[in-house]
């Protein structure tokens, strides 16, 4: 046995010292491979930029005139009193409008729609806008109003529902789904959803809806229109009679959205006739989340000097308030309101307070820093009033599409000039990429109107899409 033990002693010595020697590699690979860079693999994730297709130009109008309580055994019931003449058109070259008319609930009514698909990838820009005129003992003056877009939120801003005052509210559905609609009323105790303020606007439908059965007795409402399912357009056909004398009648349009800064271009302050039953010129504020601050000036057209000292307005959050303006002298003015919350705003101001009135309500003009179509409607002559905001002069090219006229005035800078156009004419508005804001005005005997000019639905940002 004693001969076999230096053998097995080697053996193992062997494996040890063997063992050893790897372990030793090992370890030596493994300092190596920390301490010496590897090759590395580098993959850029694929990425494709795509731009979304543009889809179809849609503008609803608001439709026929309509009154309220002509038929003495229904006060409720809404009847057509006047049609609406519109004037719609397109760029030169661009595809054809598609005219279509949306169902009313009022028989006889004609509520216009307008579609333009568009030109390959580029979206089809169009402007469209209606007029009416009437002199019934009921119902008298003239209104005009832009056609606008379907939107899913929008607020109204006027109208009374005050003894004398017969409001409609007009709903209108050009889509192809139904639309559920929620209507808040801001009045005297802040946001209410009235009993009737939920309801549902069919596809290819307008609905008028009363505001005075919705809250009876607002002298100062502020209307927020809501929409699930399908957007809508919303306007509101404002008259007034007093003591038998109708006053005025006028179709407001919508605003998209609240804002700290409202700009209104192109009031037209006249000279009231008849003795004053109340105050000719009205600014009608709203805050609708929280406590605000409100600074409002007059600017007269084509001056750099306010034509009054700003008002300092105090505003409490949900409750609208109505601003006496009737000191201004009669001539065009920009109106500015400066505020610490968003909020929104319109103007109302009358001819006067005899027989044979008229009023018209302003509302704010957006920003235009792209170049943008309108249309003048039917009526007296029209007048674009543009405003230039910023610190430089700006060069205002207004073009009518057909090719019958180009007008290019520099608005200086802080300061709205004002532009003669042609009624019943699609124009193209182009500041040369400069945000202005801008709106016609229509003034005549016993005629009084205005909306703002809108800008152009821009290109749709490209997407990066990672497949």
């Amino acid at each position: 046995m004693s001969d076999r033990r230096p053998f097995r002693w080697a053996t193992t010595g062997a494996r040890m010292l063997a063992g050893t020697l790897v372990a030793a590699g090992f370890v030596v690979a493994v300092v190596t491979g920390i301490v010496v860079p590897w090759p590395t693999l580098t993959r850029e994730p694929v990425e494709i930029v795509a731009t979304p297709a543009p889809e179809a130009s849609i503008l609803g109008c608001s439709g026929s005139l309509l009154a309220l309580g002509r038929d003495a055994a229904a006060a409720q019931a809404i009847s057509v009193s006047a049609t609406q003449e519109v004037t719609a058109g397109v760029r030169e070259g661009s595809p054809p409008l598609v005219e279509s008319d949306l169902l009313s609930a009022t028989p006889g009514s004609f509520v216009p729609v307008y579609t333009a698909e568009p030109d390959g990838r580029t979206r089809t820009d169009v402007a469209a806008s209606g007029s009416s005129q009437i002199g019934d003992p009921d119902l008298s003056g003239y209104a005009a109003s832009a056609c606008r877009p379907p939107l899913m939120e929008s607020w109204i801003v006027g109208g009374a529902t005050t003894t004398g005052s017969a409001d409609i509210l007009l709903l209108g559905n050009p889509g192809e789904v139904p639309a559920t609609v929620e209507l808040t009323v801001y009045g005297t105790d802040g946001p209410v959803v009235p009993p009737g303020g939920k309801l549902v606007v069919p596809a290819g439908t307008q609905q008028a809806v009363a505001i005075a059965g919705l809250a009876l007795g607002e002298a100062s409402p502020v209307i927020r229109v809501t929409a699930t399912g399908a957007p809508v357009t919303a306007a509101l056909q404002a008259s007034i009679t007093r003591t038998l004398i109708a006053g005025g009648v006028d179709v407001v349009g919508a605003i998209a959205t609240p804002q700290r800064r409202l700009v209104i271009p192109g009031v037209s302050v006249v000279e009231a006739d008849g003795p004053a039953i109340g105050a000719p010129t009205v600014l009608r504020l709203l805050s609708p989340s929280s406590d605000a601050t409100a600074s409002v000036t007059a600017l007269p057209t084509g001056t750099a000097a306010a034509g009054a000292e700003p008002i300092v307005v105090p505003l409490s959050a949900g409750l609208p308030v109505d601003v006496d303006l009737s000191g201004l002298d009669p001539r065009e003015y920009t109106v500015q309101i400066e505020a610490d919350a968003p909020l929104v705003g319109a103007l109302w101001q009358t001819t006067g307070f005899a027989e044979g009135a008229d009023f018209a309500w302003f509302v704010p003009a957006p920003d235009i820093s792209v170049p943008s179509l309108f249309a003048t409607p039917a009526g007296p002559s029209p007048a674009l009033t543009v405003m230039n905001p910023t610190d430089a002069a700006v060069e205002v090219a207004v073009d009518a599409v057909d090719g019958t006229s180009s007008t290019t005035v520099t608005v200086p800078a802080g300061r709205s000039e004002r532009f003669s156009l042609r009624p019943e004419t699609v124009y193209e508005l182009d500041a040369d990429g400069a945000p202005v804001r801008a709106g016609v005005s229509l003034t005549g005997e016993g005629a009084l109107a205005g909306f703002p000019v809108w800008s152009a639905d821009t290109a749709a940002e490209p997407i990066v899409v990672y497949p």
